[in-house]
């Protein structure tokens, strides 16, 4: 008797135990399909507000500040928004290698696998997420009643920027500040023009801030031209008396930091030209904030949500990532290899690849062809390949193309269009071209001989075209090629 009250009594806790697992399983559930929604809610508000503040001229600081808030706000809310889409893939995911690659399983788990490591690594924080964004926008109701009364742009050039690669990402802050100055700023005085250092990490998009805004139809109205300088040029237009006609922006790009004097005189020959003339500095040098006369604007690296939206943006182009959760997660995991390890230029060359075929093995072989690169080049050089680049030192990309073992990539970084070139990569401009893309899709188009490689063309101003040289054979290791540096006397500098 006392057995069968006891296993009665048992059978009824266990069940009941299962009604309460069951029942607050359900409950949370039900929370978080409400918090999705709430979410989604505030990303189109979000949105909404961004894409009509990118309308209009905004000199308010502390609604660029508010601005720059809400931006921030809404990646970090996109990132949780897709990542709960596909966090239930994590440890499905671990077999995507074995079915694309069955004959070496070991490696592709390496890369694919630790699901349970990398959830616990990076957690998916809706709430926070959620929290954050609904306390930005509960504190618009001011902001958007201003932006009413700023002034609305006659083309609105920035709407696109959620849905195509042509149009500039982001910087919705930094984009108000530099038409700010250059339509407001007026001389210091003194015989010197205005002076803006826009200072950043090499490709965080310095050189495409000003191209974009230059475009602006009220700077087109208020200069009459521009003048870009670099290298040896900016001590020549002092030197020789070249003459800028009308109201012109100089915008000069600064490799190495220079001595006061030179920058005095070259200043007062700018401002002898026309009071109305103003100074743009693009430098990865921190010093070069002390030669302007106004804040400079400090470009730092997108953060990890937002380069992982606009990276997503990039890859899936037209396609809904919604619709394609196992590609959305290779894709996060992409993301987030590039954001610490490579540069913007980088996620573009892949984005661009991955655009082509939406395909679970092809990705996948993209995230695994990645890593085989870095280990490559570290194995060989002892560096990874973005500082490789940076030195202009050769590289070897064998892994990056569709059969690595019978296609050798030997690639010598030569020259960005639009940068100063030294006499070696001029002669080297009459090479055959092979876009990245097409030798990685197709090894066969490979051409004979010595030919330059495209590695990427941007679709933006100035449209910075990466081409690199591929020698025919071995190139003796070390700095092939070097950008001209600035003429005239040197300090020493510290990059961002």
């Amino acid at each position: 008797m006392e057995l069968a009250v006891s296993a009665a009594a048992g059978e009824l806790m266990s069940r009941f135990i299962s009604f309460l697992a069951n029942k607050y399983h359900s409950s949370h559930e039900h929370s978080k399909e409400k918090q999705l929604k709430r979410l989604q809610q505030l990303l189109l508000r979000a949105r909404t507000v961004i894409e009509e503040a990118d309308g209009r001229y905004i000199t308010n600081s502390g609604m660029l500040v508010q601005l720059s808030m809400l931006g921030d706000a809404m990646y970090r809310g996109y990132w949780a928004l897709g990542a709960s889409r596909y966090i239930s893939l994590e440890e499905s995911m671990e077999e995507v290698g074995e079915v694309c690659n069955p004959s070496a399983p070991k490696r592709i788990r390496m890369v694919h696998g630790s699901a349970r490591k990398n959830k616990a690594t990076y957690p998916v924080d809706l709430q926070g997420a959620l929290e954050s964004l609904e306390d930005v926008v509960a504190g618009m109701t001011e902001f958007v009643v201003l932006l009413d009364g700023c002034d609305r742009m006659l083309r609105r050039p920035y709407d696109a920027y959620l849905y195509n690669d042509n149009i500039m990402f982001g910087r919705h802050a930094e984009k108000q500040k530099l038409l700010n100055f250059m339509l407001r700023h007026n001389s210091p005085g003194g015989g010197a023009p205005a002076v803006l250092p826009i200072i950043g990490a090499s490709e965080v998009g310095k050189r495409t801030l000003v191209a974009h805004v230059c475009k602006d139809e009220r700077f087109s109205s208020h200069f009459s031209s521009v003048r870009y300088l670099s290298g040896n040029s900016f001590s020549r237009i002092a030197d020789h008396g070249s003459i800028m006609s009308g109201k012109t922006l100089v915008v000069v790009e600064l490799v190495s930091d220079v001595e006061e004097e030179y920058w005095a005189k070259f200043c007062s020959f700018v401002a002898s030209m026309d009071s109305g003339n103003k100074v743009i500095i693009i430098s990865r040098l921190k010093s070069t904030e002390r030669l302007g006369t106004v804040e400079p604007i400090f470009l730092s690296t997108l953060s990890y949500e937002e380069f992982s939206y606009l990276f997503k943006t990039l890859a899936f182009g037209s396609a809904n990532p919604a619709q394609h959760p196992r590609l959305a997660w290779i894709a996060d995991k992409l993301a987030r290899q590039f954001h610490s390890e490579w540069s913007l230029t980088a996620a573009n060359i892949f984005a661009d690849l991955m655009r082509r075929n939406l395909n679970v093995c092809f990705w996948a072989g993209m995230l695994s062809r990645l890593r085989r690169v870095v280990e490559r080049n570290l194995s060989m050089f002892g560096e990874h390949p973005r500082f490789l680049v940076q030195r202009y030192h050769q590289m070897d990309l064998r892994d990056f193309v569709l059969h690595p073992a019978a296609s050798p990539l030997h690639v010598v970084p030569s020259y960005t269009s639009g940068s100063s070139r030294t006499e070696v990569t001029t002669e080297r401009e009459s090479l055959p071209r092979v876009r990245l893309g097409d030798l990685v899709m197709d090894p066969g188009v490979r051409p004979q001989g010595d030919f330059n490689v495209v590695a990427w063309e941007s679709r933006l101003p100035p449209y910075t075209s990466f081409v690199h040289f591929v020698p025919n054979g071995d190139v003796a290791p070390g700095v092939v090629e070097q950008s001209t540096p600035l003429s005239g006397r040197k300090r020493a500098a510290v990059p961002l």
